[in-house]
């Protein structure tokens, strides 16, 4: 089966878990820029938590069903449209429906948040490169969707208890509240190598000041914006690993916290990481929101993360047996 892409939004790729483990070759990630929301969106209609899926930014595509299918929409709010036939309805979101062939499904801007997740029971099917259908606009590897795509999938069987107009979706749902929050926090910062070599005034600043995030902002890296931080001197530097999350220092001053498409190396300063467990959060900021950072040690920061994988893993794996077993 197929879904037909009419408009394709501002930025819609595929995403699945990426490219782990490669960096070594100098091959970067990519994968979904918030994780747990794609691995949901993925339980949601029976998949693993891994396959491939739809990142949609800011504004999103208009779709086409040429085949009965079960969806599910999780991350940013975003508007969603079903017309088929005569009936017209909003699509819930943080749970599965089921779509029939001819729906079309438009999705439009996010009031709050910058990423929305769209998964179809099956797994899309897309073209594969060293293990991963993520697209990596960075490295060249794939594209952004298109209008007059066609993005191929299994079809999905028509549940039970289908209504007089032919849609359905269960009575429950996954509360999105510990997923997606958009109410501003401080996000958590682990000291980097070169943390100290900032003056005092900028460590303070760092953590005590606001920063907003710049319009100048992708997957590469997001760029933030505020009083520009500052080191004792000059560092002489050789290219180095960095991961998503590294917090480099330009000579300009305003740091770029790398996301998903990052490079595998880079020689300005590291000077914090942003904790994983908040790395979700961050990339859920638009341009022009406000940043605050708080510091926190890296054993803490990591047991944070064990904890957060180990509830994602525990609901997603609780959710596919609910929607395998309907």
């Amino acid at each position: 089966m197929t879904l037909e892409v009419l408009k394709p939004g501002l930025l819609t790729t595929v995403q699945d878990g990426g490219r782990p483990g490669l960096a070594c070759f100098g091959i970067g990630g990519s994968g979904a820029m918030d994780g747990p929301c794609h691995a949901l969106a993925n339980a949601l209609v029976g998949n693993r938590s891994d396959a491939a899926a739809l990142e949609i930014s800011l504004l999103g595509p208009t779709l086409r069903m040429q085949h009965d299918c079960v969806l599910a929409l999780t991350g940013a709010p975003i508007s969603a449209r079903v017309e088929h036939a005569a009936n017209r309805f909003d699509m819930p979101r943080w749970r599965p429906v089921f779509l029939r062939a001819g729906s079309l499904l438009s999705l439009g801007g996010m009031a709050s948040g910058a990423r929305s997740y769209l998964a179809v029971a099956g797994g899309l099917q897309a073209a594969s490169w060293m293990g991963s259908a993520s697209v990596d606009l960075h490295a060249g590897i794939g594209r952004a969707l298109a209008a007059g795509d066609e993005l191929l999938c299994k079809r999905s069987p028509q549940p039970n208890g289908l209504n007089e107009d032919q849609r359905w979706w269960p009575s429950w749902s996954i509360n999105p509240k510990p997923w997606f929050d958009p109410a501003p926090r401080p996000l958590r910062l682990v000291a980097g190598s070169h943390f100290d070599a900032l003056d005092e005034s900028s460590r303070r600043a760092l953590f005590e000041n606001e920063f907003r995030l710049s319009a100048d902002s992708n997957r590469v890296g997001f760029r933030l914006l505020g009083r520009p931080l500052k080191l004792t001197a000059g560092l002489e530097l050789i290219s180095e690993p960095v991961s998503f999350g590294t917090v480099q220092l330009p000579p300009a001053g305003d740091p770029i916290v790398l996301m998903r498409e990052h490079p595998t190396t880079g020689g300005y300063p590291r000077i914090a990481r942003v904790a994983a467990v908040d790395l979700p959060v961050l990339a859920q900021r638009q341009p022009g929101d406000a940043l605050g950072f708080e510091r926190i040690a890296a054993d803490a920061a990591e047991q944070l993360l064990i904890r957060q994988l180990r509830t994602l893993q525990e609901l997603a794996a609780a959710v596919r047996a609910r929607v395998t077993t309907a």
